[in-house]
């Protein structure tokens, strides 16, 4: 039986940002895998392929961990403070 994978779109309003990345379980946290491009309004856009599951996820903005201001659910981290929740169904 095949995966069932599903287009997930994350976004982040952050005009004044130079450079952002999405991070996750999904990626292993790197920082340097999903880059996101910009679009002229100043929303940073991306969407990845994953198939059914919870995953935790931060942007990485300028070099800082930034939480999505849009997500609904956290939970702690190791380090203190929360990951973005995404259940992808």
């Amino acid at each position: 039986m095949a995966k069932v994978i599903k287009s997930t779109e994350f976004k982040l309003y952050a005009p004044q940002a130079k450079c952002v990345s999405l991070a996750g379980s999904f990626n292993n946290w790197d920082t340097k895998v999903n880059n996101i491009k910009k679009d002229l309004k100043g929303n940073w856009s991306t969407k990845i392929s994953l198939e059914p599951g919870k995953y935790e996820y931060k942007f990485f903005v300028d070099g800082s961990w930034q939480n999505d201001p849009s997500c609904v659910a956290c939970e702690a981290n190791a380090f203190g403070s929360q990951n973005c929740v995404v259940e992808v169904k």
